[in-house]
């Protein structure tokens, strides 16, 4: 039994240990695939991906996503425990599970989880957000955030997102264009710019923009 219990101690530090050294390493190597880029590429999509510097990145995305995914992006570190409350009660009630997901918790289920819905997935998730947060500062989770996400079959990050709906680079996003992609994010295998929610819904993030961009609430983030 001794042993057992020791090679489990073993196993499970040298686990945390592979963690945090992989955690440390993206926060300089860009990641060279996710998980659910290779499970996607693996069921015949493609694989449409180009790595961008936050630096050549529209601020107009910046604070689109802020608007639309994270108002606390700058505030919190990793979790916004009110909408945790809301998605548990929602759980208990019987609803269909759900995250109340932070931008961290998004980068962190991305660059280093497979997509599932379990509670083991959600325990890991804020594990590696918890690395993350402790190892990156603000503006690396966004230029993560940002290069892998998915937004659409088989497009990953906002150089081939921008390419693929609106034929420019990222960097010359317009408000508009920003505030469109990132609605797409729920739902970005079968939705589009072109899609009468997507138009409708650009409208409201367009407007909690501006009050992103007069409160602040992407500074730790922008470019």
């Amino acid at each position: 039994m001794r042993r057992l219990i020791r090679a489990l101690a073993w196993t499970v530090l040298a686990l945390a240990g592979f963690s945090v050294a992989w955690v440390l390493i993206y926060r300089v190597v860009p990641p060279p695939a996710t998980p659910l880029m290779l499970i996607r590429a693996a069921g015949g999509a493609g694989l449409e991906k180009d790595w961008t510097p936050l630096e050549r990145l529209s601020p107009h995305l910046v604070r689109a996503v802020v608007a639309s995914e994270d108002t606390l992006f700058c505030a919190h570190s990793g979790f916004d425990w009110a909408a945790i409350e809301d998605a548990l009660e929602d759980n208990e009630e019987g609803k269909r599970l759900k995250g109340g997901s932070t931008i961290s918790q998004q980068t962190a289920k991305n660059a280093f989880l497979w997509p599932d819905r379990t509670w083991i997935r959600k325990g890991m998730e804020a594990y590696f957000t918890a690395l993350v947060e402790l190892s990156w500062p603000k503006r690396r989770i966004m230029e993560v955030y940002l290069n892998v996400i998915e937004w659409g079959d088989g497009v990953y990050g906002a150089e081939a997102a921008a390419r693929t709906h609106f034929r420019k680079a990222a960097a010359d996003l317009t408000r508009r264009e920003a505030a469109l992609l990132s609605v797409l994010l729920p739902n970005p295998r079968n939705w589009t710019p072109a899609t009468p929610y997507v138009q409708r819904r650009a409208g409201v993030i367009e407007r909690r923009m501006a009050v992103v961009d007069r409160d602040g609430l992407a500074g730790c983030a922008l470019p």
